[in-house]
């Protein structure tokens, strides 16, 4: 049977987070880069800085601690905003 993947992530002193006008800056300090991100991208980094977690555990997490006002298409942007993170090396599989 198939696995849900789960999703690190450096812990949160590793970044330096700015918001700006609905977008984030953050500054990952092990790369040395700076990636612009939308939410929830900043939300799923604070959630993953409660360790490990597959989609559904994140998605319970976002839920607990955030008031999403759209919570119909979460999971959706969820999805979107992991395979940015992963792509921008912020987020990855173990």
């Amino acid at each position: 049977p198939m696995t849900a993947p789960v999703y690190r992530a450096d812990p949160p002193e590793a970044r330096r987070l700015v918001e700006l006008d609905g977008v984030a800056l953050i500054f990952h300090r092990p790369s040395g880069l700076t990636h612009i991100v939308a939410p929830p991208a900043p939300q799923i980094l604070d959630a993953l800085g409660e360790g490990p977690a597959d989609s559904g555990a994140l998605l319970n997490r976002l839920q607990r601690d955030y008031d999403f006002a759209d919570s119909g298409d979460l999971a959706e942007a969820l999805a979107a905003r992991i395979d940015e993170l992963e792509a921008a090396g912020l987020v990855w599989r173990t």
